[in-house]
């Protein structure tokens, strides 16, 4: 592909993101530009070097988690149509959209979504459940050296104990959007930087 102009996107492409996103025809290009921006190789691809350079993932305790998130496993680059379906995640839900086509399938920025990509984020070892350990590791990276080790065990031990109905020591899928359940993950999870 090498140069950017051959890498323009084409009508039909915008079309086809448009329905497996949900994001308005501005909206793609907008991000479209700010993907080109990001892709120092100039090969449609973004590698997670690049996705380091972002400030706001820089300084986010969970931005080596969230920048995993776009990387299907074992790959290093991601092209366009794949950022967008990540991003997606983060589009907030209009009101005109929640009485949408039944029968379709569902969008990527549904709340089950939005709380199947949270939980991904907290199974670091993909096994479908949160151990203490997970737990752990993902609030000593939200934390830091802010408090100590002790602490943040009692937290996870409170936490797992709450959210562990089956008694497993560790939060299933099913137990994590059970203890979400009145939060409002679709306004926490969206990034209104894209209307």
């Amino acid at each position: 592909m090498g140069s950017r102009a051959s890498t323009l996107l084409r009508d039909e492409e915008i079309e086809e993101i448009k329905k497996e996103t949900g994001f308005s025809h501005s909206q793609i290009t907008r991000l479209y530009s700010r993907f080109t921006s990001l892709d120092k190789g100039e090969n449609g691809t973004l590698s997670r070097e690049d996705f380091q350079r972002i400030p706001e993932l820089a300084i986010n305790p969970l931005g080596d988690r969230i920048i995993n998130a776009f990387f299907p496993e074992g790959e290093d680059q991601v092209n366009f149509r794949g950022f967008m379906r990540t991003l997606a995640h983060f589009r907030p839900i209009e009101d005109n959209e929640k009485s949408k086509d039944q029968n379709g399938p569902e969008p990527l920025n549904s709340r089950s979504n939005k709380l199947h990509f949270a939980f991904r984020l907290y199974d670091l070892d993909k096994d479908g459940r949160i151990s203490r350990d997970e737990l752990l590791q993902v609030l000593r990276m939200m934390v830091g050296v802010n408090i100590s080790d002790e602490q943040l065990g009692s937290i996870a031990d409170r936490t797992i104990q709450e959210a562990d109905q089956d008694g497993d020591s560790a939060i299933s899928f099913a137990e994590f959007v059970k203890v979400l359940e009145k939060v409002d993950v679709e306004q926490k999870m969206s990034i209104r930087f894209l209307h």
